[in-house]
């Protein structure tokens, strides 16, 4: 048994909280809302997020951070990515010297373009080991049984083995790897393309767009990872193909309803007000843009979708600009 604090009460949070709890773990759970936390305390529900599922009385919540990190040996930051800055800054005095820190946001800072591993390592250093566990999970299906495979990332062999070993259980199977790089960016810019996978749908095109969608924005996201020193077959795996795939076809994608929604006409602003959590592809499609203009990579589907997000571009001018551009090798 070991003693897990999660940072975020929301899906994906109260879920590992769920299953950490099921595991037989001592976990801890913090958020900002106080309803969240007296909720769950007193009736083993979340009322916001997850509010079928009926959460192990094991799981205690709280609004105090140095309570929720007391003695805690894994630490999983469940926030979304914006807070990330914020939130390490406030956390890392309150660390145990030994704890493992475990990220599963899937972002990138707007104004930096840093990855979550590098701001975790400009805000508290490198005393503590750090996992980046992502993979093609939605939290209700995790939290309902369904056999799900995900990836602890971590360049600490033995802190990915052990986050690996602690939080795998039952429908739950962690694999292991060392690229941290890949897997962030696979996760991050995945939700990008599901963006625009859903803007095909809701345009009303069939599967043989968001197969090219998907097949396309994987080589747009490669080729950004090889810049920043990922390995190949680590977008050939859960963390880069896998998470891809199912955040453009899901149901549950938040960002691939973001998408629809835009291909059916809404405003952006009229979308987002009708969300209560955050769709992470709205900001990371913007951090994604800065970093390809930067390293002039071409990369035309996430272009296209800033674009429809922040220059008031239609999804079907989107669509027809992609398919008007020169004709290529595609291998090249």
């Amino acid at each position: 048994m070991k003693r897990i604090a999660i940072i975020g009460a929301g899906s994906w949070g109260t879920a590992l909280a769920i299953i950490a709890a099921r595991a037989g773990h001592e976990v801890m759970l913090w958020s900002r809302n106080a309803q969240i936390v007296n909720s769950i305390n007193a009736q083993q529900n979340n009322p916001s997020y997850l509010i079928f599922a009926q959460i192990p009385s094991t799981v205690v919540a709280s609004i105090e951070l140095d309570a929720v990190l007391h003695h805690a040996e894994h630490v999983l930051f469940a926030a979304p990515s914006h807070a990330a800055r914020e939130l390490f800054t406030t956390i890392s005095p309150h660390l145990h010297e030994t704890a493992v820190v475990i990220s599963v946001a899937k972002g990138i800072e707007i104004e930096t373009g840093k990855r979550i591993s590098e701001v975790f390592k400009e805000v508290a250093g490198t005393t503590h080991p750090f996992v980046c566990l992502s993979g093609p999970s939605f939290a209700r299906e995790v939290v309902d049984g369904h056999p799900t495979a995900i990836v602890a990332a971590s360049k600490d062999a033995a802190a990915a083995r052990a986050v690996q070993n602690d939080l795998s259980f039952e429908n739950l199977r962690i694999y292991t790897n060392a690229d941290v790089i890949g897997t962030e960016i696979g996760g991050s810019v995945k939700n990008v393309i599901a963006i625009a996978a859903g803007m095909a749908a809701g345009l009303g095109f069939g599967s043989n767009s968001v197969a090219a969608l998907i097949t396309r924005g994987l080589a747009e996201i490669t080729r950004l990872a090889r810049r920043e020193g990922a390995q190949v077959e680590t977008l050939m795996g859960l963390a880069g193909l896998g998470d891809l795939v199912l955040t453009c076809t899901g149901a549950l994608s938040r960002n691939r309803f973001v998408g629809q929604e835009l291909g059916k006409g809404r405003r952006l602003e009229e979308i987002t007000a009708e969300m209560s959590e955050v769709a992470e592809g709205i900001n990371t499609a913007r951090a994604v843009k800065k970093l390809s203009d930067r390293a002039g990579l071409e990369m035309p589907i996430v272009n296209e979708v800033n674009a429809v997000l922040y220059q008031d571009k239609s999804a079907r001018d989107a669509v027809s600009d992609l398919m008007s551009r020169p004709l290529r090798e595609e291998l090249s």
